[in-house]
Protein backbone atom coordinates (compact mmCIF):
# COMPACT_ATOMS: atom_id res chain seq x y z
CA UNK A 1 0.00 0.00 0.00
CA UNK A 2 1.29 3.72 -1.11
CA UNK A 3 1.76 6.57 1.83
CA UNK A 4 -0.09 9.37 0.52
CA UNK A 5 2.57 11.92 -0.02
CA UNK A 6 1.36 15.81 1.43
CA UNK A 7 3.16 18.35 1.23
CA UNK A 8 3.64 21.59 3.73
CA UNK A 9 2.98 25.54 2.89
CA UNK A 10 3.87 28.27 5.46
CA UNK A 11 1.84 31.89 5.72
CA UNK A 12 2.07 34.73 8.08
CA UNK A 13 -1.00 36.50 7.99
CA UNK A 14 -1.75 38.19 11.06
CA UNK A 15 -3.06 36.56 14.16
CA UNK A 16 -1.77 32.56 13.63
CA UNK A 17 -5.42 31.86 15.50
CA UNK A 18 -7.21 33.34 12.40
CA UNK A 19 -4.89 31.53 10.02
CA UNK A 20 -5.61 27.91 11.72
CA UNK A 21 -9.05 28.66 11.56
CA UNK A 22 -9.60 29.57 7.93
CA UNK A 23 -6.79 26.74 6.56
CA UNK A 24 -8.78 24.37 8.82
CA UNK A 25 -11.85 25.01 7.13
CA UNK A 26 -10.52 23.68 3.78
CA UNK A 27 -11.58 19.98 1.71
CA UNK A 28 -7.63 18.46 1.67
CA UNK A 29 -5.85 19.98 4.97
CA UNK A 30 -4.19 17.22 6.97
CA UNK A 31 -3.17 19.58 9.73
CA UNK A 32 -2.80 23.05 10.34
CA UNK A 33 -0.03 24.27 13.40
CA UNK A 34 0.45 27.51 14.58
CA UNK A 35 4.03 28.57 14.81
CA UNK A 36 6.87 31.03 14.41
CA UNK A 37 9.51 31.84 11.48
CA UNK A 38 11.66 33.97 10.00
CA UNK A 39 13.57 35.60 13.40
CA UNK A 40 16.62 35.61 14.20
CA UNK A 41 16.22 33.50 18.26
CA UNK A 42 15.79 30.03 18.36
CA UNK A 43 12.77 28.39 20.53
CA UNK A 44 10.65 31.38 20.14
CA UNK A 45 7.79 31.73 22.80
CA UNK A 46 4.61 33.59 22.30
CA UNK A 47 5.86 35.89 25.43
CA UNK A 48 8.66 36.93 22.94
CA UNK A 49 7.57 36.99 19.80
CA UNK A 50 4.56 39.26 20.87
CA UNK A 51 7.03 41.42 22.20
CA UNK A 52 8.42 42.12 18.49
CA UNK A 53 11.77 41.61 19.71
CA UNK A 54 13.03 38.40 18.19
CA UNK A 55 12.55 38.89 14.28
CA UNK A 56 9.77 35.93 13.98
CA UNK A 57 6.33 36.18 12.50
CA UNK A 58 3.05 34.48 13.40
CA UNK A 59 2.59 31.81 10.97
CA UNK A 60 0.35 28.95 9.91
CA UNK A 61 2.12 25.74 8.71
CA UNK A 62 -0.49 23.93 6.46
CA UNK A 63 0.21 20.30 5.68
CA UNK A 64 -2.05 19.83 2.75
CA UNK A 65 -2.84 16.70 -0.06
CA UNK A 66 -1.78 17.90 -3.29
CA UNK A 67 -4.19 15.74 -4.86
CA UNK A 68 -7.16 17.34 -3.52
CA UNK A 69 -5.71 20.81 -2.43
CA UNK A 70 -3.68 22.74 -4.80
CA UNK A 71 -0.76 25.06 -3.53
CA UNK A 72 -2.59 27.81 -5.93
CA UNK A 73 -6.08 27.56 -3.76
CA UNK A 74 -3.61 28.01 -0.39
CA UNK A 75 -2.62 31.14 -2.25
CA UNK A 76 -6.04 32.52 -2.77
CA UNK A 77 -7.27 31.61 0.19
CA UNK A 78 -3.95 33.38 2.26
CA UNK A 79 -4.80 36.96 0.33
CA UNK A 80 -8.72 37.01 1.31
CA UNK A 81 -8.32 35.90 4.68
CA UNK A 82 -5.91 39.33 5.11
CA UNK A 83 -4.96 42.78 4.36
CA UNK A 84 -1.43 42.28 2.08
CA UNK A 85 -1.27 46.06 1.49
CA UNK A 86 -0.63 46.63 5.25
CA UNK A 87 2.49 46.69 6.99
CA UNK A 88 3.32 45.02 10.13
CA UNK A 89 -0.67 45.35 11.01
CA UNK A 90 -3.66 43.16 11.05
CA UNK A 91 -6.85 45.13 11.82
CA UNK A 92 -6.24 45.68 15.92
CA UNK A 93 -2.84 43.39 15.59
CA UNK A 94 0.02 45.77 15.54
CA UNK A 95 3.56 45.09 14.91
CA UNK A 96 6.42 43.17 12.70
CA UNK A 97 5.18 39.93 14.27
CA UNK A 98 2.23 40.24 12.34
CA UNK A 99 3.12 41.04 8.91
CA UNK A 100 1.75 39.57 5.66
CA UNK A 101 4.50 36.74 4.97
CA UNK A 102 4.50 33.66 2.18
CA UNK A 103 7.34 31.28 3.21
CA UNK A 104 8.10 29.31 0.35
CA UNK A 105 9.84 25.96 0.52
CA UNK A 106 10.76 25.21 -2.84
CA UNK A 107 11.21 27.37 -6.39
CA UNK A 108 8.22 25.93 -7.67
CA UNK A 109 5.87 27.52 -4.38
CA UNK A 110 8.34 30.63 -4.70
CA UNK A 111 7.39 30.75 -8.17
CA UNK A 112 3.95 30.57 -8.24
CA UNK A 113 3.74 33.06 -5.13
CA UNK A 114 5.38 35.30 -6.89
CA UNK A 115 3.33 35.38 -9.79
CA UNK A 116 0.06 35.77 -7.54
CA UNK A 117 2.08 38.80 -6.12
CA UNK A 118 2.84 40.19 -9.44
CA UNK A 119 -0.46 39.85 -10.75
CA UNK A 120 -2.22 41.42 -7.34
CA UNK A 121 0.44 44.68 -8.17
CA UNK A 122 -0.52 44.60 -11.74
CA UNK A 123 -4.26 44.97 -11.20
CA UNK A 124 -2.71 48.39 -9.04
CA UNK A 125 -2.57 46.75 -5.47
CA UNK A 126 0.05 47.97 -3.42
CA UNK A 127 0.79 44.47 -2.21
CA UNK A 128 3.30 44.37 0.73
CA UNK A 129 3.31 40.78 1.00
CA UNK A 130 7.32 39.25 1.38
CA UNK A 131 7.82 35.73 -0.43
CA UNK A 132 10.86 34.54 1.84
CA UNK A 133 12.51 30.40 1.80
CA UNK A 134 11.36 29.03 4.95
CA UNK A 135 14.30 28.50 7.04
CA UNK A 136 13.15 26.93 10.57
CA UNK A 137 9.54 26.43 11.76
CA UNK A 138 8.83 26.57 15.26
CA UNK A 139 5.35 25.05 16.43
CA UNK A 140 3.66 27.63 19.02
CA UNK A 141 2.69 26.64 22.59
CA UNK A 142 0.00 23.94 22.61
CA UNK A 143 -2.46 26.17 24.18
CA UNK A 144 -2.38 28.56 21.07
CA UNK A 145 -3.73 24.74 19.01
CA UNK A 146 -7.45 24.95 17.70
CA UNK A 147 -8.13 27.78 19.44
CA UNK A 148 -10.69 28.88 17.70
CA UNK A 149 -12.09 25.76 18.18
CA UNK A 150 -12.16 25.55 21.75
CA UNK A 151 -12.66 29.51 22.32
CA UNK A 152 -15.61 30.22 19.86
CA UNK A 153 -16.79 32.80 22.62
CA UNK A 154 -13.81 35.12 23.53
CA UNK A 155 -14.33 38.51 22.74
CA UNK A 156 -12.05 38.57 20.09
CA UNK A 157 -13.15 35.23 18.26
CA UNK A 158 -16.15 36.67 18.19
CA UNK A 159 -15.46 40.08 16.71
CA UNK A 160 -12.42 38.60 14.65
CA UNK A 161 -11.98 35.47 13.40
CA UNK A 162 -15.92 35.09 13.07
CA UNK A 163 -16.72 37.44 10.23
CA UNK A 164 -13.42 36.14 8.71
CA UNK A 165 -14.45 32.80 8.43
CA UNK A 166 -18.33 33.74 7.86
CA UNK A 167 -16.58 35.53 4.29
CA UNK A 168 -14.16 32.80 3.38
CA UNK A 169 -17.41 30.19 3.58
CA UNK A 170 -19.11 32.61 1.24
CA UNK A 171 -16.49 33.05 -1.06
CA UNK A 172 -14.98 29.57 -1.27
CA UNK A 173 -17.80 27.25 -0.76
CA UNK A 174 -16.84 25.01 -2.88
CA UNK A 175 -13.45 24.07 -1.27
CA UNK A 176 -14.99 24.38 2.45
CA UNK A 177 -15.14 21.30 4.60
CA UNK A 178 -18.98 20.12 5.33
Amino acid sequence: MMEKEYKKAVFGAGCFWCSEAAFSMLKGIVEVRPGYAGGKTVDPTYETVSAGSTGHIEVAEVTYDPNIRSYGDLLAVFFSIHDPTSVDRQGQDVGPQYRSVIFHMDEDQEREAQEVIDGLKSDGLPIVTELRPLDIFYPAEDYHREYYEKHKDVPYCVAVIEPKLKKMREKFSDIIKE
